[in-house]
């Protein structure tokens, strides 16, 4: 525990440069007298650092110095190179900087380790999109990877679901998020500024302004996505349906029809001795729901709302008038 508290603590100077007793303390989560006495150690065996009295006094190394030790565990030497996830990294331009960085990375850690590591990218793969889902072509990513980087301004050509589809935006790109194997630029929109999303493979024509921008004050693009992910699932399910379903029709259910549902089902209790499970489900709106449920065919009885079922009725009678 110790020695890698004094690993930590050097790579904490070679890292920051500078930093008070109380800096180190706070990060390393032990007391200013605990960070005495590792300095202490540490100058002891030879470690070139030095302290500065004083208000803006603490502790730094001797320019020039730096040590060839990583300070990772094997359990973080191994995470490092599963998290390197070679598709997205290559789609921003990075691949050939990814592969150099690792075999930096490699060659620093000690041959324990090295040995970890190579099990982990001979045995294990990461591939983020889905089975069914095909990745659409993004050819404007580098260069909206790069306007995030460099805090430039967007004017873009976007596609919405909406009309009218095709509109000029100008954007504020704050940061990039890979979701499913799909890429989403979350970026500052005109008018007002508010912060939205836009799906990068929507974007039909863009040009990189001269104008940089400054985030909004505070802005965390990871709290910020949470937040979007649960208003959007707090908007997805308007409404609800009651229906009975078959054993099949139930597993067919929970496997294809979401979270929601299959949660809805597993509170239903079990079936009737008919063997129908009767539930209220979650539905996005009357016409999503249609096409789910004739997915199940007849596994499924659909008990309402009315329009939902009158829907489903009407379906019924096209498709047999035109198969019988």
């Amino acid at each position: 525990m110790r020695a890698g508290r004094l690993v930590s603590l050097l790579l904490l100077l070679q890292d920051r440069g500078h930093l008070t007793a109380r800096q180190l303390a706070d990060e390393l989560q032990v007391s200013v007298r605990t960070v005495y006495r590792d300095v202490e150690q540490l100058a002891a065996a030879g470690v070139p650092l030095y302290g500065e009295a004083g208000h803006a006094g603490g502790y730094r190394l001797v320019d020039g110095y730096r040590t060839r030790l990583t300070g990772l565990t094997a359990d973080e030497a191994q995470a490092v190179f599963l998290a390197g996830l070679p598709g997205p990294a290559a789609e921003l331009g990075l691949g050939e900087v990814l592969a150099a960085a690792q075999l930096k990375l490699r060659a620093a850690l000690p041959v324990q380790m090295r040995t970890h590591a190579a099990r982990i990218q001979e045995r294990f793969l990461l591939d983020a999109p889905t089975w069914y889902g095909s990745t659409d072509p993004t050819p404007y990513l580098t260069a909206v990877a790069n306007a995030v980087w460099e805090r430039r301004v967007l004017a873009v050509r976007y596609r919405r679901w909406k009309e009218p589809t095709d509109v000029d935006r100008r954007l504020e790109p704050y940061g990039l998020v890979l979701k499913a194997g799909r890429w989403y630029l979350v970026a500052a929109a005109d008018p007002g500024r508010s912060v939205r999303t836009f799906r990068v493979d929507q974007i039909l024509d863009l040009t990189v302004l001269d104008e940089v921008f400054e985030p909004a004050e505070g802005f965390d693009l990871a709290a910020h996505w949470r937040g979007y992910l649960a208003d959007f699932h707090a908007r997805l399910h308007t409404g609800e349906a009651e229906i009975r379903l078959t054993r099949r029709g139930v597993e067919r259910a929970a496997a294809h029809l979401g979270d929601a549902v299959a949660h809805a089902l597993a509170a239903a209790g079990g079936p009737d001795p008919d063997g129908w499970t009767r539930a209220r489900v979650p539905i996005e709106s009357v016409e999503h729901a249609h096409a789910e449920f004739l997915r199940l065919g007849t596994d499924v009885d659909v008990l309402g709302p009315p329009e939902l079922r009158d829907r489903i009725a009407e379906t019924v009678r096209t498709l047999a008038v035109r198969y019988l």
